[in-house]
């Protein structure tokens, strides 16, 4: 007989509560949240046919892990939509466990994906990584407030660099001052080491696995803002396209619509924040970019407030993320020795060899008189060829020409010859 089961989850215990198929309380009891707890509870109380609800928080994945050989079905809910659904004026632990009990029996729990152990590793390290960079943001402040206490100007050029930190040792200070100071570069030292430590293992990961390889190829997006995004995502199959993916990180407009009046306001925010701060810093560095990108974000900046441009190409940025995963084809406007720089960077850090030997010609010599084009750059760091200009589809050849960057788009599929200037789009850039 199917039975519903619902858990209020706590970092010590666990309120547990279960209803058959009337609704009908069969059981209502505390666990501890422990491992050897959860076992024994579901040995002793659970069956194959049980269907248990619990709501996302910091240990959910854990007991979920425990839990799920003992049962039906584990759904995991978002609390944010079930306080919205199930708002109570008395609410105790035993009041929400029954609620989730009733939700599921109703089938009327919001639940959210359960990603794969491969993805929750990932979101741990790419979470990991983000809390080194903010606690060494963090100490470099605290340098940057004392000296400024002291009065004491820093070079701003070099202060992070060795002799920066040199100058930083020598300084002449108060006793008080000198143990702050002295504290604080030795904790930036530490985190700094965590840090290559953390990266190395990312980048090892990250040349192993195609798909981060492949969003390289996008401008703005190093190994560790590929594997972020992936993180985030998870299965991309779930998306029917890229605007269901950038909703789902929270980067598409709230609407308050009601009869005739409706109202698009700011993003709605929801989803990873960390892929989205991942985003929108990658969105950054596209306003010198000579693409289509490029030229998306320009055009945005004559028209509203930077912000709300970047913003926007962040959420263009996964839409075309979602493609190139969908279709195993890489970004077809990027740069080539942006890429191949990238890609030789995440290579180097993982294997330590530091560029691929150019390809010879039927001779064998290697050709020296132009730059290696898009699709030969793809093809030495094995990833799937592009298409080329007049393979692709009439809507986007005339979108080139709309934006005025069909040269461009031929030339980094040609290769640009290497004693030439760097290319501009000048007309995408007024």
């Amino acid at each position: 007989m199917v039975r519903y089961v619902g858990l209020d989850v706590h970092k010590r215990e666990v309120e547990v509560c279960i209803l058959d198929r009337k609704g009908n309380q069969v059981l209502s009891r505390r666990i501890a949240c422990t491992r050897e707890s959860l076992t024994a509870f579901a040995q002793e109380s659970l069956n194959r046919q049980d269907r248990v609800a619990l709501e996302a928080s910091t240990n959910t994945w854990a007991v979920v892990a425990v839990l799920r050989p003992y049962v039906r079905e584990m759904v995991v809910s978002n609390p944010m939509k079930t306080k919205a659904i199930a708002e109570a004026k008395t609410k105790t632990d035993k009041v929400d466990a029954k609620v989730l009990a009733q939700l599921l029996r109703c089938d009327f729990l919001p639940g959210v994906w359960q990603p794969d152990e491969k993805t929750q590793e990932l979101r741990r390290l790419t979470t990991h990584r983000a809390s080194l960079i903010t606690e060494r943001a963090r100490i470099k402040n605290r340098i940057r407030s004392l000296l400024a206490y002291r009065l004491i100007e820093p070079p701003r050029n070099f202060i992070w660099s060795k002799k920066g930190l040199a100058w930083l040792q020598g300084l002449d200070l108060p006793e008080h001052e000198a143990i702050i100071l002295r504290t604080d570069l030795d904790l930036l030292q530490h985190v700094e080491k965590q840090l290559v430590t953390m990266d190395r293992q990312l980048a090892q990961m990250a040349y192993q696995e195609d798909r981060v390889r492949l969003l390289m190829t996008l401008p703005g997006l190093d190994y560790t803002v590929a594997q972020g995004l992936l993180a985030a995502l998870g299965d991309i199959s779930r998306f029917a396209d890229g605007d269901h993916a950038a909703a789902y990180l929270g980067l598409a407009p709230s609407t308050h619509q009601s009869g005739d009046h409706c109202y698009h306001g700011s993003i709605t925010k929801s989803g990873r924040s960390h892929a989205r701060w991942l985003l929108t810093q990658a969105a950054q560095r596209l306003d010198r970019h000579p693409g289509p990108l490029g030229v998306f974000l320009r055009r945005l900046c004559r028209k509203k407030n930077r912000n709300v441009a970047v913003v926007a190409t962040a959420r263009k940025l996964v839409t075309v993320a979602v493609l190139m995963l969908k279709n195993n084809e890489p970004y077809r406007y990027a740069m080539p020795e942006l890429v191949k720089t990238k890609l030789g960077r995440v290579r180097f850090r993982a294997t330590g060899v530091r560029q691929i030997p150019p390809k010879k010609d039927s001779q064998g010599r290697a050709n020296n008189a132009r730059g290696p084009g898009l699709g030969e750059v793809y093809q030495r760091e094995g990833l799937p060829p592009v298409k080329t200009i007049e393979e692709l589809p009439p809507g986007e050849q005339q979108m080139l020409r709309s934006r005025r960057v069909i040269t461009f788009a031929r030339e980094i599929q040609r290769g640009a010859p290497k004693k030439s200037v760097p290319m501009k789009n000048k007309q995408g850039a007024k």
